[in-house]
Formats: C-alpha cells, sequence, structure tokens
C-alpha cells in the first residue's frame, strides 16, 4: 500500500515529539533535565520489582512490597513539584505519550492484514437458536431475545434447567431439519455449539449475549446490544473462521495454561477472586504448586515450566502488552502462543524491555502439545476450568467454522501498529515501508 501523507506526517510527528521532549528538558532544567529522566526510569524499575515481590510473597514483605509501589512514584511527584518540575514532566509525558499513538498510527497495518473476507448468502430457512436466561446478568431477557428471535422465524431453546448437554440440543435440532445454529450465552457455549455446525458444516451465529463476549468482539459484532446480531438469522453474511481444539474439547479464543487455571479451578474463586489470587500467586511464582509444565510449540525448542501458558485461537496483536489484547483476523489457520516464566524481580524487570527471551515468548503454531509431570492438569478452556488428561494437544482447525454476521455492525477495531523506528524514519522521509505486522511473530 502506497503511505498517504497524512502518513508520512504523522511518522515525521512520531520522530519530532520525542526531539522536542528533549528540547524542553534541557530549556527549562537543564542538566536537571537528565537527572529527571534517570530518576523516572529508576523509579518505574523499583516500581517493577516491587510490584512482582507484592505477588511473590506474603505477610509483612508483600505490605513492604505494596508501600514501595505506592509510595515511590508519589515521592518522585513530590520531587519534582518541590524543584518546579512537575509541569515540565507532565508536559514530558504527555509529549511522548503522543508520539507513540503517532508512531503506532502511522505504521498501523494495511487493511487486508485484518478485514476478514465475506461472501453474500441465502437467508436461512429454519434456524435454531439456544439461549441461556443467566448469561451476561440475564441479557436474554433484558433484550427480550427469545420473542425477537421467534419473529425472524428461529426455534428457540433456553437453558432453564442445570446440566443440559447444549451440543446434543443442536444435534437434535440438525436431524430435524434446522439449517442454522446460534447461541446467545458466554464463550464456552458458544464454542461447543460451533463445534457442532463446523461438524455438519451450516452456519453459526454469535449473540453477544455473555459476560465479555470475547469472540463476538474479535467478529466486529455489537458487545453492548445483542439484538443486532438477531438479524443475521435472516439478512446477513457470512465469513469462514478458524476453530480451535484442546484434547478434543473446542475453543472460539484460548486455552489457558498454569497461574490462571489453577487459581480459577480453586473453590474459593467464584466469591473472592482477589483473595483467592493473591493466596494462590505465591505458591505458583515459587513453584510449590501447580504442574511442571512443557510446552512443544513446533519449533524444535520447547517451553520449559511456564507459569503462564496461553495458547489461542489465531494469534493476539503483539502491539498489546504480553500480547493478550484483540485477534484481528480469526482466519489464519494458526495457534498464537504466549508463555511467561519470572523468576525473580530482575527478570520482571528485563520484561519492561522485552530483554529476558526466556520469561516472555510468543510463537505462531499449528499445533501445540503441553506435557507435565502429573496424569491431569486443570486448563482453562475459554474462561472455564476443566481438568484434563497429559500430554493435552491444541490444534487449530482452519475455516472450519461458518460464521454468518449481520450486514450492519461496527466492525473490528484497525489494530495498532508495532513500533519500529526504521519503518518510521522510511515513511517520513517518503518511502513505503516495510511494516512490522502487529500479530505475533512467528
Amino acid at each position: 500500500m502506497t503511505p498517504s501523507a497524512r502518513d508520512r506526517w504523522t511518522a515525521r510527528a512520531a520522530l519530532v515529539l520525542p526531539v522536542l521532549v528533549v528540547v524542553l528538558l534541557l530549556v527549562t532544567a537543564g542538566r536537571r533535565g537528565v537527572w529527571m529522566v534517570l530518576l523516572t526510569a529508576a523509579v518505574a524499575v523499583v516500581v517493577l520489582a516491587a510490584g512482582f515481590w507484592f505477588l511473590r510473597e506474603r505477610g509483612a514483605l508483600r505490605l513492604l512490597a505494596l508501600a514501595v509501589v505506592v509510595a515511590a512514584p508519589l515521592a518522585l511527584l513530590v520531587l519534582f513539584a518541590t524543584r518546579h518540575l512537575l509541569w515540565v514532566a507532565i508536559v514530558a509525558a504527555v509529549l511522548l505519550f503522543a508520539a507513540v499513538a503517532a508512531g503506532r498510527t502511522a505504521l498501523r497495518p494495511d487493511p487486508a492484514e485484518w478485514t476478514l473476507p465475506v461472501r453474500e448468502v441465502t437467508p436461512a430457512q429454519r434456524p435454531f437458536v439456544i439461549m441461556n436466561p443467566l448469561s451476561g446478568g440475564g441479557k436474554v431477557g433484558r433484550f427480550d431475545l427469545q420473542r425477537r428471535a421467534e419473529e425472524l422465524g428461529a426455534e428457540v431453546a433456553l437453558l432453564d434447567r442445570p446440566g443440559t448437554d447444549v451440543q446434543q440440543l443442536a444435534r437434535d435440532a440438525l436431524a430435524r431439519g434446522a439449517d442454522l445454529l446460534g447461541v446467545a450465552g458466554g464463550d464456552g457455549t458458544q464454542a461447543l455449539v460451533a463445534q457442532v455446525a463446523a461438524d455438519a458444516d451450516v452456519p453459526f451465529v454469535v449473540i453477544s449475549a455473555g459476560t465479555r463476549n470475547h469472540f463476538a468482539l474479535d467478529l466486529g459484532l455489537d458487545r453492548e446490544d445483542p439484538a443486532r446480531g438477531l438479524v443475521a438469522l435472516r439478512d446477513g453474511v457470512e465469513a469462514r473462521v478458524d476453530l480451535g481444539e484442546v484434547n478434543g474439547r473446542p475453543f472460539v479464543n484460548n486455552a489457558s495454561f498454569g497461574a490462571y487455571a489453577e487459581i480459577v479451578e480453586s473453590p474459593a474463586y467464584r466469591d473472592d477472586k482477589r483473595g483467592t489470587t493473591l493466596d494462590t500467586l505465591p505458591d505458583l511464582l515459587r513453584g510449590r504448586r501447580g504442574a511442571h509444565l512443557v510446552a512443544d510449540v513446533g519449533d524444535g525448542t520447547p517451553v520449559e515450566g511456564p507459569q503462564a501458558l496461553l495458547v489461542s485461537n489465531d494469534p493476539y496483536e503483539a502491539a498489546d502488552l504480553a500480547g493478550l489484547g484483540r485477534r484481528s483476523r480469526l482466519d489464519r489457520g494458526v495457534l498464537g502462543v504466549v508463555a511467561l516464566r519470572v523468576d525473580s524481580a530482575r527478570q520482571a524487570v528485563a520484561l519492561l524491555g522485552s530483554r529476558h527471551e526466556r520469561g516472555l515468548r510468543r510463537a505462531e503454531t499449528l499445533e501445540v502439545v503441553v506435557t507435565a509431570d502429573r496424569d491431569e492438569i486443570p486448563v482453562g478452556i475459554d474462561g472455564e476450568t476443566v481438568q484434563l488428561s497429559t500430554p493435552v494437544r491444541c490444534t487449530s482447525r482452519p475455516g472450519a467454522l461458518r460464521v454468518r454476521l449481520p450486514r450492519d455492525r461496527p466492525g473490528i477495531r484497525p489494530p495498532r501498529g508495532r513500533l519500529d523506528a526504521t519503518a518510521l524514519w522510511a515513511l517520513a522521509v517518503g518511502r513505503s515501508p516495510v511494516r512490522p505486522s502487529s500479530a505475533v511473530p512467528a
């Protein structure tokens, strides 16, 4: 894509703004400006290290670490204020923030990298929709989804009894002649019915009636008004997207291993999420709890002993912290991998500059095999933890799911570009840069 004049000027702004910060510091603070930068960097390191100790320790050490996390930035602000440099620090921070935003905007990916291809289709004649009245705090009732779906000709089944086999409900509907399956519920229920739709090669409609609706978000659907998704039952377009599977169980978002799965598995988690997390993390970070995991991501270098491992149905954008943001495409036919291991405060600080390669690892692969020193391990599948026998095998079914989407939908937010000084300079001087992909690098 030929860069536009707007992209070139945005890239120039991204390069000029940091220079203005340096000029501001030299003009207003002189040599003190250098100490401002060094002191701010030192405080950032101290806060990150103390944050790690807060998560890893208990009792007095945890309280001391918390005090440092709170007090260090406040002390820095007080020091700047007493030296009449607080306004300089604020202006410099705003300029740097603007520089980062401009750089990511200038290097945003080509729309072809994140626009999901769709095709025209004929309307379904006998749609079948499963609805969970309790999901999302009662969105099915609040948005009158059952009545609206039935007015569009859909047969609706309510999950009003515990233990209902949603996959069997969907299979029975197909046996009666249903030619489209839909779900108004959480991502876990979406995944189960999506697997049935993929196996039968019938269209699938996502109605964002869950709590978080990450799958709907990455499909560009309206998460605030799930009723808009019902339009796809009669008038929509269709896209082919991937479906993940872990030991044969489907997932539309991700399968998580390690800390998250261990914490969520705790019986106390539902009633006290924060307290359970803080109580469990020290043992997990010290290796006193949880299985020792080894992940084979297919590149010949196993991921040894990750404290947290996330395998996603298509990669998350690497421009977001630790790669845990949005997926710009759901049809790339690969799994995304994010593995984290931090054993010390020094390693936690190294992650700030992405220098600790063993600590944070990203990859793309067709298959992930997780082994452990136990016969069974907890695995969080789209937010719900289950026990699976080892080895645990994660695979992708490329293009397996036919998703029916409403024509009128918010769409996917353009992914942010990854900062790259060489690409910014090329764009600023009028050349076409090689833009870093927003997806996880292979």
